[in-house]
Parts: C-alpha cells; structure tokens; sequence
C-alpha cells in the first residue's frame, strides 16, 4: 500500500487530535468519562486542581517510550506529538466554544465519535495518542486482535473501576460513549484491511 507524504501525516494529525480534543470537550461538558488514559485523566481531573491536558500527557508519557521500542522513532515522536496537541487543544476549546444545552445522552455519542475517528486517523497516519492505544496497536500487530476490540476491554475495566468515585448513571452513560468510539476504531481499523508502516 502506498505510503502517506510527511505532509499528508502532519495534516492528519493536526485533524484526528483536534476531532479527539473536541470528543474530549463533549464528554467533559457532561461530566463523563471515557476509557484509557484520557478516561483516567477525565476522572483525576474532577478530584485535583490539575488540567485534564496536564494530567493526560503526563499520564501517556511511559507509554511514548514504549511505542518508540516497539514501532520506531518516527511512530513514537508522531504519537507524543498528538498527545501533546490534544492536550493543548482541550485544554483551550472553551477559549471559543460553550454548550448552554446540554444533552449527556448527545454529548456521550458524540464525544465517543468523535474520539474513534480522530483516533482512526491518527492510526492510519503513524501515529496514535499513545497510552492503552500503543498497547492496543501492539495487540493487533502480535495477535491479529482488531484495535477496536482490544481498546473495548480495556475501556470497560477502567469505566467499571470508576463505580467507585462516579454514580451509576455517568458510568452507563460512559460506557455508551466508550462503544460509539470502540464501534469506530472496530469497523474501521481491521488488520487484514488496511495495513500501517510504523517505520
């Protein structure tokens, strides 16, 4: 398969982190959580006076170190790159965007789209959010398990760990988030269908 230009990667990523930090934006309107790294961020930051974007990057950093052993330099210095700029970008998109209506229904569908495909892009463009999704890409480079599926059991523990510090309500709603994104990355993202140069 013919390789993406550096040009069409640089674009790439600057469209999948801002389509996932807007995702990000919905689900932090409604209080809601996702999985991953970001589900984890989500949820620290309710607790400590600390960013979500602060705590996401932070969070992902050992897992850029992994993704530079594992897949290369270039696919390491692409996803830290993208953590980076979502975290930036969620951090500031209430600078020009605020929802005076709030459906958390709504806002868990389309955070949960809106991540898939930001991230569904950012796969496809060597690169990645790095966190779970590094391991996650691993999975399905080793075992031939799709991203989506992987990323899907993951979710699910990390969502239902969150019973403990969340009501009910935001987990269920959460978790129909997690499966909008997951639906994405599973449908989209299969191993035998679209094959990814890491290098």
């Amino acid at each position: 398969m013919e390789k993406h230009s550096r040009k069409e990667d640089w674009i790439a990523i600057l469209t999948g982190t801002f389509l996932v930090a807007q995702g990000v934006f919905f689900l932090q309107s409604a209080s809601l959580l996702t999985g991953g790294t970001t589900g984890l961020a989500l949820l620290a930051s309710q607790f400590v006076p600390i960013s979500f974007g602060t705590l996401y990057f932070v969070a992902n950093c050992p897992f850029y170190l992994l993704a530079w052993k594992r897949f290369g330099s270039r696919f390491a210095f692409n996803s830290a790159l993208s953590g980076a700029l979502v975290s930036i970008f969620a951090d500031h998109l209430y600078l020009v965007i605020s929802l005076d209506t709030i459906n958390e229904v709504y806002c868990a569908v389309a955070g949960g789209l809106l991540m898939g495909l930001g991230m569904l892009i950012l796969f496809r463009h060597r690169s990645s959010l790095g966190g779970f999704n590094v391991l996650c890409l691993f999975i399905q480079d080793k075992f031939g398990i799709s991203v989506g599926k992987s990323q899907l059991a993951i979710d699910f523990c990390i969502l239902i760990a969150s019973c403990f510090f969340v009501s009910l309500e935001v987990i269920g709603l959460s978790i129909l988030g997690a499966i909008a994104l997951n639906l994405v990355l599973a449908m989209n993202h299969k191993p035998t269908r679209y094959s990814v140069n890491y290098g």
